[in-house]
């Protein structure tokens, strides 16, 4: 995070930002209950049916009008739109 951000919703927020880390866990549902019938752990291997989380380990909040994306995003904007 050594980068100027810039909320690419509002555009005026330059400061005020929630940073949300992801911990995905991978889990197998019974489809009747919705209980957890099976969670995968680092090592373990899944099932030929189950993908692997690959989205943002980080995400971004605007604490101003509290839009959500990626930290790219926020810093792509940043970038486009330099403080004079």
């Amino acid at each position: 995070m050594t980068n100027p951000y810039l909320c690419p919703n509002c555009k005026t927020n330059r400061t005020r930002f929630n940073v949300i880390e992801q911990n995905p866990v991978s889990v197998k549902l019974d489809p009747a209950t919705g209980s957890v019938v099976q969670q995968y752990g680092d090592g373990d291997e899944l099932d030929m049916f189950h993908l692997p989380y690959k989205g943002a380990q980080k995400l971004i909040q605007c604490a101003a009008c509290g839009v959500v994306g990626e930290e790219e995003m926020y810093i792509k904007r940043a970038q486009n739109n330099p403080r004079t």
